[in-house]
């Protein structure tokens, strides 16, 4: 019998792929947990159209990421910060006090997107990774100078 997936099922596809069962199988598990449908030319009409539309939207989310990447990189946001013996923070400058300083300069990043392996604990110039989208990420400089 041929279903089409909702959801990711382990060991035997992912959401939007048509897999062949057994009846008992899809009639006794995969319908009654909403994770199959049966697939009729309807069906299979409306999850090609359904990829196509993601593809189509995702196209779209990249392109846009690519022109913020470009304007991303031509930016260097200056983080002021108290600082001790040998250039030492009083503190750590994270993922939130950078998107604040991109905010200054006219860019709206979730905070989330910030990518540091470690908080930044030193006077001096970091290059901090923002990943736009799946496969779009930019490199930001940052400045964290002495109040």
């Amino acid at each position: 019998m041929k279903v089409i997936l909702n959801q990711d099922v382990e060991q035997l596809g992912q959401a939007g792929d048509i897999v062949d069962v057994s009846p008992g199988y899809c009639r006794n598990f995969l319908i009654p947990r909403g994770l199959a449908v049966t697939a009729t030319t309807r069906s299979v009409k409306q999850i090609e159209h359904r990829k196509r539309m993601v593809a189509d939207r995702i196209a779209r989310g990249r392109k846009s990421a690519l022109a913020l990447k470009e304007s991303l990189e031509k930016v260097a946001c200056k983080i002021a910060r108290e600082a001790g013996e040998e250039d030492k923070l009083f503190g750590s400058v994270t993922t939130r006090d950078i998107t604040v300083a991109l905010a200054d300069e006219g860019f709206e990043i979730d905070h989330r997107k910030v990518k540091l392996e470690s908080p930044i604990k030193h006077l001096g110039i970091y290059h901090v990774d923002v990943k736009l989208a799946t496969d779009v990420a930019a490199q930001v400089k940052v400045w964290v100078v002495a109040k």
